[in-house]
């Protein structure tokens, strides 16, 4: 699974100005060639970043079919199918054309808080479901419950399952699942700003919020960390640290978003419950721009 070394883009869903807060597929289409144009590996479509719990069967299926003809073969494809309802999600993945993905990505379920004996139930049907292999996603601080080492030791011996996306931020944890892993189990950063870290002691890359406004500085930062010269690549992480909490401070893909529109590649707005960044975070994030 070379494919999905590198940096991938948690691409986030271009809308409309608000009020109307339609898709804007001719703004996604410039998001795409952007973030390729500044050398990311991989992207990956329709996960948290893409807001994706605001958006419509049809328009998943349309953003799907949108990026897929604007890619064109260039990169490979992540597609995010989670919930936290096992049934629907094995559905979804069912009904879904997953013609030209390379991956599945889906996040452990959110709401329900089940026990790791439920989490490692529910990752198993949908592995053994997925026509494609599936990369485990643990984002604690979205879903209130966190995949343990020893859980995700486990997952990695099913044969569909090839990795995980570990945004827990637990160093500790991730360097437990380093120690242990598979050697083809792939550990990918779910935290920008952990990316560095994590590749010094076996992580393959990340999957990024950042890199979609800063496609080529993230790359670079990644690819030196990857050759080994953590030099060069601290230098240019350096230059995130003001700015990343920025993405966050209003919930994401808030931050990012003001970001893009502030370079031109597509509006601010997002669906609520998100509301649009505030004046004094726009306003502090293009100065840093």
């Amino acid at each position: 699974m070379d494919k999905l070394r590198g940096t991938g883009v948690a691409l986030v869903t271009p809308f409309t100005p608000t009020p109307d807060c339609a898709v804007d597929y001719d703004a996604l289409r410039r998001l795409v060639d952007f973030t390729l144009e500044g050398g990311v590996e991989y992207l990956v479509i329709n996960g948290t970043t893409a807001e994706s719990p605001t958006l419509t069967t049809e328009e998943k299926a349309e953003i799907l079919r949108v990026v897929r003809a604007q890619v064109n073969g260039r990169v490979p494809l992540v597609y995010g199918i989670g919930g936290n309802d096992t049934a629907a999600v094995v559905r979804t993945i069912q009904n879904t054309d997953l013609s030209g993905i390379t991956a599945l990505l889906s996040a452990s379920p959110h709401y329900n808080k089940p026990s790791q004996r439920g989490i490692i139930a529910h990752y198993e049907r949908i592995a053994d479901a997925s026509p494609v292999p599936v990369l485990l996603y643990n984002v604690p601080g979205r879903t209130s419950s966190n995949l343990t080492a020893a859980t995700t030791l486990l997952l990695a011996q099913h044969a569909n399952i090839i990795g995980i996306k570990e945004a827990s931020g637990n160093l500790e944890q991730c360097i437990a699942i380093a120690a242990a892993k598979p050697e083809d189990f792939l550990l990918i950063s779910g935290d920008d700003m952990m990316t560095t870290s994590l590749i010094s002691f076996g992580a393959v890359g990340i999957i990024s919020v950042l890199a979609n406004a800063f496609p080529r500085r993230f790359s670079d930062m990644t690819r030196h960390a990857l050759t080994g010269d953590y030099k060069a690549a601290s230098q240019l992480l350096f230059g995130f640290v003001e700015l990343n909490p920025l993405m966050y401070e209003e919930s994401n893909p808030v931050g990012v978003k003001a970001a893009l529109e502030s370079l031109g590649v597509c509006s601010g707005s997002v669906r609520l419950p998100l509301v649009d960044a505030s004046e004094g975070l726009r306003t502090r994030i293009q100065k840093l721009i």
